[in-house]
C-alpha cells in the first residue's frame, strides 16, 4: 500500500486577488512561498515528491523539497486544477456581472472540465506513482483534491492552501484523514479556485 499525502499548493497572486486560475499559470506570491517553507517541517518522511506541472504547485513542491532533503520533484502534467473553461482569469465579482446567476445554480461555462475527467486523470497520476509502495507527498491544486474526495463519498470542501487529504491504496484509493500543513493564521482559502 502507498500512502498519498496530497496538498493545496501555496498561495498564488491570482488567489491573493481572488481570481479564478484552472489552468493559468499564476506564479505563487511571496506569502506562498512562506507558505510552502512552513508547511515543510509538518510534511514527515516521505520518500518522493510530485507536483502538478503548473508553476503554483511544482514551485511549492519544489520549496517543500530542498527543505526536507527530498528529490528531484516528479513533474505530472495529470494533476493541473481543472479547466475552469471561460471563468479562468476572471474575479467573483466579474462572473457574477458575466454570467448572473451561474455561481449560485451551478451553472457553468463552455470549457469547463467536467468531474468525470479530472478524476480519471488525477486517478491516473496516482496510480502510476502508487505503486512505489512508499510515502508520495503530492502538490495539487483545491479543485482536483475536493473532485476526488468527492468521486469517493466526501462532501465536497474548500481546501485551503498546504491544506489536503491522504490517500491510501495502489490501484484503488480509500480516503484517509484531511490534513492542514500550516497553521490557520498563515492560510488562505480563496473564493476562486
Amino acid at each position: 500500500m502507498s500512502n498519498l499525502l496530497i496538498v493545496r499548493h501555496g498561495q498564488s497572486e491570482w488567489n491573493a486577488v481572488n481570481r479564478w486560475q484552472g489552468q493559468e499559470d499564476s506564479p505563487l506570491s511571496e506569502h506562498g512561498r512562506q507558505q510552502a517553507f512552513a508547511a515543510s517541517v509538518h510534511v514527515g518522511v516521505v520518500d518522493l515528491i510530485v507536483a502538478s506541472d503548473l508553476e503554483r504547485a511544482r514551485v511549492t513542491a519544489e520549496i517543500i523539497a530542498e527543505s526536507i532533503g527530498v528529490g528531484p520533484v516528479q513533474v505530472d502534467p495529470d494533476l493541473r486544477e481543472r479547466h475552469a473553461g471561460e471563468w479562468q482569469g476572471l474575479t467573483r465579482s466579474e462572473i457574477h456581472e458575466r454570467f448572473p446567476g451561474w455561481l449560485d445554480d451551478g451553472r457553468r461555462p463552455e470549457g469547463w472540465e467536467p468531474d468525470e475527467a479530472v478524476v480519471e486523470r488525477a486517478s491516473a497520476s496516482l496510480r502510476r506513482w502508487a505503486p512505489v509502495g512508499a510515502t508520495i507527498l503530492v502538490v495539487s491544486h483545491g479543485g482536483v483534491i475536493r473532485t476526488l474526495e468527492t468521486s469517493l463519498g466526501e462532501p465536497g470542501r474548500r481546501v485551503p492552501n498546504l491544506g489536503g487529504r491522504t490517500f491510501v491504496g495502489e490501484d484503488t484509493f480509500h480516503l484517509g484523514e484531511a490534513i492542514e500543513l500550516i497553521d490557520e493564521d498563515l492560510a488562505t482559502t480563496p473564493q476562486g479556485i
